[in-house]
């Protein structure tokens, strides 16, 4: 048996295809297009990529994409009235702070000043706490864009049992919240759980968030399992540097009834939710 692939990139072009539709829909009702800003301290190349794709993404569907590069010794009180600002700009409704950030910012500080109507990335406390809760909210973008990819897929949420493998709050916590909210069982595994494989082997879901290459085996994964692997590690073999995902991909499609490789799985997807999040808080900005 061979998984079938799922090809994050194909689903983000159609959502973004969607996000389109209803900003050009937005700009006709409201006189102006969704605004996403994005603030980035420092020269990390993983970040600079992010944001670059992040920018072409957004003009594609319609939006305004506003970008805020500074450099790596601007001071934290700096940042925070940067932020300040966004906050009271009518013309911005998402705010993103890229991560990582230089050492001498406290990242937390300035993730809480962001006004959480218009935390696009989900990050902020009141967000955590609205998903935690039932609520509604803006909620993190790789774990929807996960969630997009198992309906796609076609994979039954409601009675399974899924995996995750990570509780990290960009990724773990907030999947297993928002899988609950669909009627899963969730179990939330880590580093430090005893036996991890024989807890993934029970899983009809199994969700990779922990940040190890390779670390879920093929044999951890139950016959017809789907797979959703969030791993995006570096390494080089074979003299050249490649990108794998925290599942060993090539034994796991061997079992998997579904699984999403790496890249071209969940990556894509961050983008096209965090426009969609963007469209929301325009939405909801407008009729509150």
């Amino acid at each position: 048996m061979t998984a079938k692939i799922i090809d994050g990139k194909a689903v983000a072009e159609k959502l973004n295809a969607e996000t389109a539709a209803k900003v050009a829909a937005f700009a006709k009702a409201h006189g102006r297009v969704p605004g996403l800003a994005v603030v980035l301290v420092g020269e990390d190349p993983a970040s600079q990529v992010y944001v670059r794709n992040k920018g072409r993404t957004t003009a594609a569907a319609g939006m305004l994409s506003v970008e805020h590069k500074l450099p790596a010794e601007t001071g934290e009180a700096d940042v925070l009235a940067l932020v300040r600002r966004l906050n009271d700009d009518p013309k911005i409704d998402g705010i993103l702070f890229q991560l990582p950030v230089p050492k001498h910012i406290n990242s937390d500080r300035v993730i809480d000043a962001i006004d959480p109507k218009k935390d696009v990335d989900g990050f902020h406390v009141v967000n955590a706490g609205r998903l935690a809760v039932g609520f509604d909210g803006l909620f993190p973008c790789t774990p929807l864009g996960s969630l997009v990819l198992l309906d796609e897929a076609g994979v039954k949420l409601e009675g399974a049992e899924v995996v995750v493998v990570g509780r990290s709050n960009l990724v773990g916590k907030p999947i297993a919240q928002l899988l609950l909210r669909r009627n899963a069982t969730v179990t939330v595994a880590h580093s430090r759980t005893r036996d991890l494989g024989a807890v993934c082997r029970r899983a009809d879901v199994v969700i990779a968030a922990v940040g190890r290459p390779r670390m879920i085996q093929g044999d951890w994964i139950k016959p017809g399992a789907a797979v959703i692997d969030v791993g995006i590690n570096r390494i080089e073999e074979g003299g050249k540097n490649r990108l794998v995902g925290d599942v060993d991909y090539d034994a796991a499609v061997k079992v998997a009834g579904a699984i999403t490789p790496v890249p071209g799985g969940v990556g894509p997807m961050t983008i096209a939710c965090l426009l969609r999040n963007t469209l929301i808080s325009a939405e909801r900005r407008v009729s509150k």
